[in-house]
């Protein structure tokens, strides 16, 4: 306990790092203002009724990147979740496009400047689709009575400015403040959405099923657990430097090693996984909302029923998606070849491994195998949830395990980067 009083001192003296929190916390506080004014002609009783019925958990996924700004519509109700699936397309892109890798790779703070660009170009298309079919699912349930032409046009483009906001929020967040700004903007939402979640666990308490609660709350602590050491774990490579003779002097000669981690790409494979699955259903729903056709109707019924949070075709999709995207993040953040090449160019060497290819793909069989067990894992946590709703009578919230995922990881890697800060300091 020490210390940590001992960091606190120093970070109230880091007159840099303390400008940076205050200006996170602003950010968060301002945020969470929007986040609580509702766009115009809301009908607070119908909302009431459409989240508690068959839209809820629909709405209880989308809710979670809108930082709760879904749950009484306010004018970022779309939060953060277009820009994030503008960030899957062009990821995906990189695969496709040579020269959009090259751009994000190698390109230095240019290339990654132009690469957001696109990112923003692209966010502009999937807001107004999303707020779209937000508001014709909200009409036709009766939250939105009485809207004129002109209401929806004006409703569309607030949202989107609204989501835009966010976008920009994050962005001055990630460079003024601490930590990457969209994910400080979701886990600001999870964590304002917890007294709400608590009352509610108040009003529905069951002396009877006490037991359910134990076994529950020793899940989450063991799912805590689990995150906060996958999260932590990391294989180290032995890295040796060779010796060089310049005049008197002799460098190099030293060992240490390069540290994988086991879990590369985070808390992003979760998010992209759900962000993913939402979109179709969003076009879906907006299909659903404006189409009168009885085979169209029924077809997409029957399609957004089988993607739906409680189905099994849904978990399976997300467990999936989670494990493939975490392949797929690890490989565009985690360049073996280049490793090497770097490795090759300062006289280092893995001991046993010859520079050059052999030593590319030697950490690829590294990377393959320590990516099957951290996307397994994140997989297995993120379904957690749907898994018991499936197997037992209890309801638990939809997005539990991955709520979980983002606020542990949020939080480390918030502590990461103070102790970094106030460790530079030191020095």
């Amino acid at each position: 306990m020490k210390s940590v009083f001992e960091k606190i001192v120093l970070l109230l003296k880091d007159n840099i790092l303390l400008r940076r929190v205050l200006f996170t916390i602003l950010a968060l506080v301002v945020f969470r203002a929007l986040a609580n004014i509702p766009i115009p002609g809301v009908n607070e009783n119908q909302l009431a009724n459409l989240l508690s019925g068959q839209f809820g958990q629909f709405f209880g996924l989308v809710n979670i990147f809108s930082g709760g700004g879904l749950s009484n519509l306010s004018i970022v109700l779309l939060g953060v979740g277009p820009y994030i699936t503008a960030s899957i397309i062009m990821q995906l892109s990189t695969i496709i496009f040579p020269k959009l890798k090259q751009m994000y790779q190698e390109d230095g703070e240019v290339g990654r400047r132009k690469f957001m660009q696109y990112t923003r170009w692209i966010t502009l298309p999937l807001a107004v689709i999303q707020g779209l079919s937000f508001l014709k699912i909200l009409e036709t349930q009766g939250v939105l009575e009485n809207l004129t032409t002109l209401d929806r046009v004006l409703n569309v483009i607030i949202i989107t400015a609204g989501a835009f906001l966010l976008v920009w929020i994050g962005e001055l967040i990630t460079e003024f403040g601490i930590g990457n700004g969209t994910s400080m903007i979701i886990f600001a939402g999870i964590v304002a959405g917890l007294p709400l979640q608590f009352s509610q666990f108040v009003q529905t308490y069951d002396v009877t099923k006490i037991p359910t609660y134990v076994a529950l709350a020793a899940a989450s602590l063991v799912v805590i657990i689990g995150v906060v050491y996958v999260t932590e774990a990391e294989r180290p490579i032995p890295v040796t430097y060779a010796k060089r003779v310049r005049g008197n002097k002799v460098y190099g000669g030293v060992s240490t090693y390069l540290p994988i981690r086991l879990n590369q790409a985070g808390v992003i494979p979760i998010i992209f996984a759900i962000s993913l699955l939402l979109f179709p259903q969003v076009i879906l729903n907006l299909i659903l909302g404006f189409s009168k056709n009885d085979t169209v109707q029924s077809a997409v019924t029957f399609v957004t029923k089988h993607l739906s949070p409680s189905s099994w075709v849904y978990t399976i999709a997300y467990f999936i998606l989670v494990v493939a995207f975490t392949y797929f993040y690890t490989a565009v953040t985690f360049d073996p070849n280049q490793i090497s090449d770097n490795l090759q160019k300062n006289g280092a060497f893995i001991p046993g491994v010859r520079p050059g290819q052999s030593t590319t793909t030697h950490l690829s069989n590294i990377i393959v195998r320590l990516t099957l067990v951290g996307a397994l894992f994140l997989g297995l946590i993120a379904i957690l949830p749907n898994i018991v709703q499936h197997t037992t009578s209890f309801t638990t919230f939809a997005i539990g395990g991955a709520s979980i995922l983002i606020v542990v990881s949020v939080v480390l890697d918030l502590l990461k980067k103070v102790g970094a800060q106030l460790t530079a300091r030191q020095y």
